[in-house]
């Protein structure tokens, strides 16, 4: 009797931990999507994202030259002086010099900006802009940054005059509120300023991202389609903004180039952003990152400024010294790669589940992506997934997706897959 007992309890257990479909082989499904991607294709998706390790070091070293240049040249110095004369009252130079840095580093990092944003991704097939429409969106990017610029270095400045100790906690606070602001402004005044957002027209794809999203307390009013195809070939959906501009959109990519299941699959993860509060998440991590940098920029700074006096900049309250800032600030994001990675990761990791259930296409999710592989490597090792990718690998997520599938869906059957809408 107590066998038979103990017999009854375990069966459950066994059938659970098998999964509730134990014919489907998740590893077997796993491996026939990643087959979709092989040979030159799979080289040259390894060949760009690996390229972009480099990328992060190679920034930083740029980043490090421009400023540094800047600064024993004198030139920063110099513009502070053009700045003070220009403007009388001094709270205000420092967004007179905000202004002549932007258009001094625009044209310093030029060459580094054309090459990473333009030339390489031409290489790899993935621009689809001219060079001068490529420039065009560059040119309104400098217009927004001028202003941002002037307004933070005002805003920064102000706080490291008033509160000399503590300006690094206080300053922290200001970079939280000026990201908070470009969220909520971003989806309504920036956007548009690059992409034509169209409604997505009436239909049954459009049915079921309203009912996915209704499901779960998005408005959704509207569903906008973003022009992104005449910039590049990748795939993109967003749900953004913050309050009342909050937004679910999708570029022209995602719809033209994919399945109903690959476009229900995506906005699933795209709403888990929203509704698992990921925004506010990022916010908080990104802002502890922030607190750490400007901590060390608070100890490191004021000693450098106080060694080479020769710079021209007078202490870490003197505008001039913001290339130094700047620099030292590159090093440690730079550095700070690996925790950067995790965090965003570990937000995409979540979405990605969040989306399987909202959307149940986890075929659609393996199919995205294999798609999104065609610019991302899509099986590294552990150790470089960890270190270097801020979304889960290609493998990882179709993992996901496949283990999903046996546990949910108890009929699911092994079929050769495809790419084929």
């Amino acid at each position: 009797m107590g066998a038979a007992l103990l017999a009854a309890a375990l069966v459950p257990a066994i059938a659970q931990a098998q999964g509730s479909n134990p014919g489907f082989d998740v590893d077997a499904a796993t491996r026939a999507y990643l087959d979709l991607l092989q040979g030159p294709a799979r080289a040259k998706s390894d060949a760009y994202f690996e390229g972009g390790y480099w990328l992060t070091l190679w920034g930083a070293v740029v980043a490090v030259l421009v400023y540094g240049a800047l600064l024993v040249s004198g030139w920063s110095a110099r513009l502070r002086d053009l700045a003070a004369r220009r403007i009388k009252r001094t709270r205000l130079v420092p967004a007179s010099y905000g202004v002549l840095f932007t258009l001094v580093t625009f044209v310093l990092f030029l060459p580094w900006s054309i090459y990473t944003g333009f030339v390489r991704e031409a290489q790899y097939g993935l621009m689809s802009q001219t060079f001068g429409a490529w420039l065009i969106d560059q040119l309104k990017m400098l217009g927004i940054s001028l202003v941002v610029n002037a307004l933070l270095f005002t805003a920064i400045y102000a706080v490291i005059r008033r509160f000399r100790r503590g300006w690094w906690a206080i300053g922290t606070g200001v970079v939280i509120g000026f990201l908070t602001i470009g969220l909520l402004l971003g989806p309504v005044f920036i956007e548009p300023m690059f992409n034509e957002y169209t409604e997505m027209p009436a239909g049954p794809l459009r049915d079921r991202i309203v009912a996915m999203a209704e499901a779960q307390q998005i408005p959704a009013d509207h569903i906008y389609v973003a022009d992104e195809s005449r910039q590049s070939k990748r795939i993109s959906a967003n749900v953004a903004g913050l309050g009342p501009t909050i937004r679910i959109a999708l570029n022209d990519n995602l719809l033209n180039r994919t399945s109903p299941d690959e476009v229900a699959a995506v906005m699933g993860h795209e709403m888990g952003h929203y509704v698992l509060n990921h925004i506010g998440w990022l916010l908080f991590w990104f802002g502890l990152g922030v607190l750490v940098i400007f901590l060390a920029l608070s100890r490191i700074a004021p000693r450098l400024i106080a060694r080479y006096p020769r710079s021209g900049v007078r202490d870490v309250s003197d505008p001039a010294g913001a290339p130094l800032l700047l620099a030292i600030a590159s090093l440690l994001a730079a550095l700070a790669t690996p925790y950067i990675s995790t965090v965003i990761r570990w937000n995409e990791s979540e979405a990605d589940r969040f989306g399987l259930d909202a959307a149940r296409a986890p075929d659609g999710f393996a199919k995205v992506a294999i798609r999104l592989s065609e610019y991302r490597k899509l099986e590294p090792g552990p150790i470089e997934e960890f270190l270097f990718f801020d979304h889960p690998s290609g493998a990882t997520r179709i993992r996901m997706a496949m283990q999903w599938k046996k546990d949910n869906m108890p009929g699911a059957t092994m079929a050769k897959p495809t790419l084929a809408q």
